[in-house]
């Protein structure tokens, strides 16, 4: 075969690929989601596919007086907040968080009863002060919380690893919320009486496996007092009332993967919660984590929903990605990045807009929260949808609730 012949036949293949792709693209979606992960193959045999008994943390004999078996994993409950598939269709996500109604409310001219600080609805977030000062960035967690939250009937506790009642801006709210703020410092060998990783070695090991600062503190947080993790990077949307009736962790996103299926930014336990007993007694039974490693916390809730459905008990709940983590699936679902300035047109998705009221703003309102994946760096854009459908209107709604109106 002469050069000439060779060239034609490699333009003929060509225009036909190029012919076919143009076919296959008017015809069929593409989808293509590109997320290379190596497991050693060993570690996957050993530590994720082998199911070890639980250690009867749901025996009658050993669930605590503070917890109610019976209503907590059987009892009935208003909203369904499980969606059961990815969701990774269009509005489909936001769609379904809209099905988790809202809490009913009795218009009354007189003031709620009040509800002793610590008989409210618990809700629990950490700064680690050797890392960066608690600034303005971290503010707008704060402003969130008290504008979206009923706080006649809730309370927000700032954990820390070392004192902030001198910071000016907890001092702040300090000052405007008596009843519905307080401080505490984390002391993990005393909140970690009585579990499982008591005088464990494993409470000293230090940050870069994300084991001390992430999944640990929180869980040991929540053992003790019961209520809901909220992330420090997180700006809420909505009264997370709704959600308290389930004990649950957080899908990690819209993508199903398969060792990495569970985040805990959001999560709510029960005080005294069996399902926290079986993950200590995980903790203190498995290999130590991986370095480095972000995904300790994810592995170990995977392990012990595997766990608690070989033994045939009611796992925990999964809410979808969408109910706090809304950056988390595909270009086309996903909201826009919130440190990026809006596009131009004014356009998200499917035509919806970014103004006021418009298909964002309403996404906005039925999910529960915007994680925003720490990025303490970055600022939002002035005039961009963080600032017009988020900030501003956490400021007006704590004027709206008489929050000394010259704060904001």
């Amino acid at each position: 075969m002469t050069f000439r012949q060779v060239r034609f036949l490699v333009l003929v293949l060509l225009a036909a690929a190029v012919s076919l792709c143009f076919v296959v693209y008017y015809l069929y979606e593409t989808h293509l989601h590109v997320d290379l992960v190596f497991y050693d193959r060993h570690w996957v045999a050993t530590e994720i596919h082998p199911i070890s008994p639980l250690s009867g943390c749901f025996n009658p004999d050993r669930v605590s007086p503070l917890y109610n078996v019976s209503d907590a994993l059987y009892g009935k409950k208003q909203f369904e907040v499980q969606g059961g598939i990815p969701m990774r269709m269009g509005m489909d996500c936001y769609a379904f968080a809209g099905t988790v109604g809202f809490p009913e409310t009795q218009e009354s001219s007189s003031p709620p009863p009040y509800i002793l600080p610590s008989q409210r609805a618990q809700f629990h977030t950490y700064w680690r002060i050797d890392l960066a000062p608690l600034s303005h960035r971290q503010e707008y967690m704060f402003k969130s919380f008290f504008a979206t939250q009923d706080i006649h009937r809730s309370r927000l506790v700032l954990w820390s690893n070392g004192d902030l009642s001198q910071n000016t801006i907890v001092r702040k709210y300090a000052r405007l919320f008596p009843d519905s703020f307080v401080l505490r410092i984390v002391d993990i060998p005393e909140l970690a009486r009585g579990t499982a990783m008591e005088h464990s070695e494993r409470l000293n090991l230090h940050d870069d496996l994300a084991w001390v600062d992430g999944d640990l503190i929180r869980l040991l947080v929540l053992w003790n007092y019961g209520g809901m993790w909220i992330d420090m990077d997180t700006l809420l949307t909505r009264d997370l009332a709704p959600l308290l009736e389930h004990e649950f962790v957080t899908q990690w996103d819209c993508y199903s993967k398969i060792y990495q299926s569970f985040n805990g930014a959001l999560m709510h336990f029960r005080q005294h919660s069996p399902y926290l007993c079986e993950a200590f007694h995980l903790m203190s039974i498995s290999s130590p984590p991986r370095s480095p490693s972000t995904d300790w916390g994810a592995i170990l809730y995977l392990r012990l929903w595997r766990r608690l459905l070989a033994e045939s008990i009611p796992p925990f709940k999964i809410i979808p990605f969408c109910f706090s983590d809304p950056l988390s699936c595909r270009v086309d679902n996903s909201v826009p990045d919130p440190f990026t300035p809006d596009r131009a047109d004014g356009r998200w998705v499917d035509g919806q807009g970014l103004e006021e009221n418009g298909g964002l703003d309403q996404a906005l309102k039925r999910i529960f929260g915007v994680h925003l994946h720490n990025r303490w760096d970055r600022l939002f854009p002035q005039d961009g949808w963080v600032d017009r459908l988020l900030l501003r209107r956490y400021d007006q709604r704590l004027r709206d609730k008489g929050a000394m109106k010259d704060e904001w």
